[in-house]
């Protein structure tokens, strides 16, 4: 039995964001554990192409369906169709999120919390704590008609914990108005995400269906080297993840082997958010 505990054989497991960065890395650790990945996210092409790789490699059937998780019909939908398709869904990723990036311009930085712009902060929230609601409502709700039940995950941040050292983007001789800072949606929606998942962890635990939450710290990803000396210097363990360290944890909380693991916030983020 333990050799098998965390198997995801036979499970249906929906990830938004299905294709970026780490959603590529979420869908692929599903599928090398044997579960079917459900690929959300916005091109039809790329998830196409991708569904086919996992496929080929690891010989899966995983599909995936271009949609907006902001609409809600949609979302209800889509949840009908894998019901009808595979007769249920055992597990969902809430993975989605926009990336507002730091922004450089000559007289003003709209990352800038006095300069940013409210449609840029209801897209932000949108897609990443009301995507997730929305999602957990259909998919969540699917889960909790399993007899078994199933696992939700919310991926939040080590910035769902603590807030942004700003200071790690500040340049020499640029004016305060102008200088590049993370901004504001992101650690709200990460926040947010945490209060999503000690509210599912109780509302359906009846049900035997689980929430918790996983917080990455930051990812190797060609980052500038003056900001990884810096950000590096913050973390325990000396260095930023790469982008397969959270697969493992992610098969663990989807799996029978966090069986009674429900509520939990989990920082995988090398110890920063221990100093």
């Amino acid at each position: 039995m333990l050799d098998k505990l965390f198997r995801l054989d036979n499970k249906i497991i929906v990830i938004t964001g299905a294709t970026g960065l780490l959603g590529r890395k979420h869908a692929e650790a599903v599928a090398c554990y044997g579960g079917t990945p459900i690929l959300l996210d916005l091109s039809q092409q790329v998830i196409d192409d991708f569904a086919n790789e996992l496929n080929t490699k690891y010989k899966v059937d995983s599909v995936g369906f271009a949609i907006d998780i902001t609409n809600e019909k949609a979302i209800e939908s889509n949840a009908k169709l894998l019901m009808k398709k595979f007769g249920k869904i055992d597990g969902l990723v809430n993975n989605a999120a926009n990336n507002p990036k730091v922004e450089d311009s000559k007289d003003v930085n709209f990352s800038r919390l006095e300069n940013f712009p409210l449609n840029i902060w209801n897209d932000d929230i949108s897609v990443g704590l009301t995507g997730a609601f929305l999602c957990a409502k259909h998919y969540g709700f699917a889960i909790s008609k399993n007899s078994n039940g199933g696992s939700i995950v919310n991926i939040s941040s080590d910035l769902g914990l603590i807030a942004p050292d700003q200071r790690l983007y500040k340049k020499e001789g640029v004016a305060d108005n102008c200088q590049n800072v993370k901004p504001v949606t992101y650690s709200v929606v990460k926040t947010g995400l945490i209060g999503l998942t000690r509210y599912l962890a109780t509302y359906w635990a009846d049900k035997n269906v689980r929430c918790n939450a996983m917080c990455p710290g930051g990812v190797e990803n060609g980052q500038p080297d003056e900001f990884m000396k810096e950000i590096n210097a913050k973390i325990p363990m000396g260095r930023m993840a790469r982008p397969k360290e959270y697969q493992g944890t992610l098969v663990w909380m989807l799996s029978n082997a966090s069986s009674y693991l429900n509520g939990a916030i989990i920082p995988v983020d090398g110890g920063r958010t221990s100093w």
